[in-house]
């Protein structure tokens, strides 16, 4: 991607302010664990730019479509933190043919809720609302019948949430109960602690991903490089793929959704990562 994007740094200005950009957002979108959506931009629109570049202001990196500055929804200008986030926010925009796809953009849609924060929440409140999601873990639910089910569930479940009981020296456990498994306190208390520290605009994107996979242990094993994005998936889908195996599946449509679940837990972890880095790239790592 870096070399794919050195001409975006080659090519950095400083373009005079110009009226909005008419980035709206739409009345629904991906509804995140405190309740609140994140933007759900138009669908398409025509390309109205030639060339996208990016150049640093007072309050951090700008994407600029031709001479006019990238906006969010609210009209703030569309900043970011990262140099390495504002290339790759850049590129989704710069990779744009005759028609903007807005639901290919997973990066700018994120960046817009980190910057407009839609639903007005805090630091603690998305810290809260990430952890409440272990009451629910996709990975702590368990089938007893069907018998094949059931295993294959120990079988692929029970090592990520024993990597997690290790790597946060904390209890999980499952449970085949429909009330799911009792979670200590001390096990939220220590997630709580462990997400205090990353930054909102990081939170912002576990918070994403927790919501793609419906599970808080998948999302910190994929964002922890533990497994893989196509794991992370895999796992989250685990009763999905066995009926499919079974029964078969609808034609072009299992592929479709898979693809796009790979694609958004893919974008959120990246935004994660991206946000937590420096401000800056070092170029050498752009020399080709």
């Amino acid at each position: 991607m870096w070399r794919g994007c050195r001409r975006l740094l080659q090519g950095r200005s400083s373009p005079a302010r110009l009226p909005r950009l008419p980035l709206v957002a739409g009345g629904s979108g991906p509804v995140g664990p405190g309740g609140g959506r994140t933007y759900a931009p138009p669908a398409e629109r025509k390309r109205f730019y030639q060339n996208v570049s990016i150049s640093q202001g007072e309050g951090g990196f700008e994407i600029n479509l031709d001479h006019r500055k990238l906006k969010t929804p609210q009209a703030k200008l569309f900043t970011v933190p990262s140099e390495a986030l504002a290339i790759a926010v850049a590129t989704e925009w710069d990779s744009q043919k005759d028609t903007i796809k807005f639901y290919t953009m997973h990066l700018t849609t994120l960046c817009n809720t980190a910057l407009d924060n839609p639903t007005q929440r805090n630091k603690m409140q998305l810290i809260r609302a990430a952890v409440k999601f272990l009451e629910t873990d996709t990975v702590c639910y368990r089938v007893e019948e069907p018998a094949a089910l059931a295993e294959l569930q120990k079988k692929e479940w029970d090592p990520v949430v024993a990597w997690a009981e290790k790597r946060y020296n904390v209890a999980i456990g499952s449970s085949t109960s429909i009330l799911g498994p009792n979670i200590p306190a001390s096990t939220k208390e220590t997630f709580v602690s462990h997400l205090a520290s990353y930054n909102m605009w990081a939170l912002q994107g576990i918070e994403y991903v927790i919501t793609q996979l419906k599970s808080l242990i998948l999302s910190m094993g994929l964002i922890d490089r533990h497994i893989t994005v196509e794991k992370a998936v895999l796992l989250s889908r685990l009763e999905e793929e066995y009926q499919i195996q079974r029964w078969g599946s609808v034609e072009w449509a299992h592929d479709y959704d898979l693809c796009e679940l790979r694609a958004r837990a893919a974008a959120g972890t990246l935004f994660v990562h991206l946000c937590s880095e420096s401000s800056t790239v070092k170029h050498k790592l752009l020399q080709d």
